[in-house]
């Protein structure tokens, strides 16, 4: 029975051991298929890198990574919306001081017409209004006052002028016989004069209408300060004839400014009207003083330009002033039509290939109205569009060079 229970045993043990050894032998194989699965995962990732070699798949990313920040503009879409490109280069560039005045006449190219004679205005043209041209000695307006109380002054004048010179004419066959005295004779020579004075000033200019008024110089009219029908005084203002040749640009600074005022040679304005900026150098312009004081009231201090008026200038209108100072040299410039805003930060867009442009941020300076001073950003050489800027801002959005794009 012993002998049973031993070989049972034995039997039990070796069958243990059987299945031990198969466990393993499983385990095994399936690390060895695992090994293998990996290994044919890594051949194939090696496989699909080669094939991405292949099939420039690489070549996309660095594309995308080179490319991805220019904008497509194509030479026709430059032309039609009249792109300009500019050429970045170190030039002379002045001290700036920004301020705002008023264009004005100059001294002896404005007149003032004032009336001669008391009484009512009729004007002698019906489009007698401010900007009508008139040539010098024309007949502008007449003054009556026929029908005023006092009378025509004219008619009272050639009155008081013909009693004068009948007593003069008696006086003068009196004082020869010494029938009277010589300051009896004085007194009635003076009235007779002043009576011709009178009457030859109030009768001259005047017409069936009365005393005409005439333009003084050749000009157009820039101001119209009486109405038809209007009663005047002898010497009132009338109108303002300007021949608008020479004009004036008054620029009021600020006091803490004083001390560079003796830099200051010329000056660059935009008009509110056209935004066009001038520049004196280009009008003729020059500088013809400035004040030594403030104004006690607007605490400014004036400077004065005389400049040709060969645009189209408004004299009165007040304009944004660019007050040019010292020269520097070798600044880097841009014009100001260079440049686009997005939350205060400027931007410049550089031409990098003929139908491709890069947004490229940029530190701005002084302003000269015409060019603005770069403090980085941009250096020599690059290629800057001057005009258009915002039609390439736009063309930013959906114009993208796709991936593979090659030059």
């Amino acid at each position: 029975m012993k002998k049973y229970i031993i070989y049972f045993a034995c039997l039990l043990a070796i069958s243990w051991g059987c299945s031990s050894n198969h466990k393993t032998d499983d385990h095994t194989g399936h690390n060895h298929d695992h090994d293998t699965h990996a290994g044919h995962d890594h051949a194939e990732d090696a496989h699909n890198h080669a094939e991405g070699e292949e099939c420039d798949h690489d070549h996309d990313n660095i594309t995308e990574e080179s490319h991805g920040d220019e904008i497509a503009f194509t030479p026709e879409q430059a032309k039609s919306v009249g792109l300009e490109i500019t050429t970045v280069k170190p030039v002379t560039f002045h001290q700036v001081i920004k301020t705002s005045g008023q264009i004005l006449s100059a001294q002896g190219d404005e007149v003032t017409v004032s009336a001669t004679a008391s009484g009512i205005v009729s004007f002698n043209k019906s489009s007698l209004n401010e900007g009508l041209a008139v040539r010098g000695g024309e007949s502008l307006l007449s003054i009556s006052s026929r029908n005023l109380v006092d009378g025509d002054p004219a008619i009272r004048a050639k009155s008081a002028y013909d009693i004068s010179r009948q007593e003069f004419q008696r006086a003068e066959s009196l004082i020869g016989d010494k029938l009277i005295s010589e300051k009896e004779y004085n007194e009635i020579k003076l009235n007779y004069e002043n009576a011709r004075n009178v009457y030859q000033a109030a009768s001259r200019g005047s017409t069936a209408k009365g005393v005409g008024i005439s333009a003084p110089i050749t000009g157009f009219i820039k101001s119209k300060l009486v109405s038809e029908g209007q009663y005047v005084e002898i010497g009132q203002p009338l109108m303002t004839v300007t021949q608008n040749r020479k004009l004036q640009l008054r620029a009021d600074i600020s006091e803490r400014y004083y001390k560079d005022m003796g830099n200051i040679t010329l000056a660059n304005f935009r008009t509110p009207y056209d935004k066009t900026v001038y520049s004196l150098s280009e009008l003729n312009g020059r500088l013809v003083s400035f004040g030594k004081s403030a104004n006690s009231q607007e605490y400014y201090i004036p400077v004065n330009f005389e400049f040709d008026n060969v645009g189209q200038v408004i004299s009165g209108s007040y304009v944004e002033i660019f007050l040019l100072g010292q020269p520097r040299n070798n600044v880097i410039t841009v014009p100001v039509t260079s440049l686009t805003e997005e939350q205060g930060i400027f931007f410049v867009y550089l031409q990098v290939h003929e139908d491709a442009y890069k947004k490229q941020e940029v530190t701005v300076g002084a302003n000269d109205g015409i060019n603005t001073e770069i403090l980085s950003g941009v250096k020599t050489g690059d290629k800057v569009v001057s005009k258009g800027a915002y039609h390439v801002k736009l063309a930013s959005a959906s114009s993208a060079i796709p991936h593979g794009h090659e030059h």
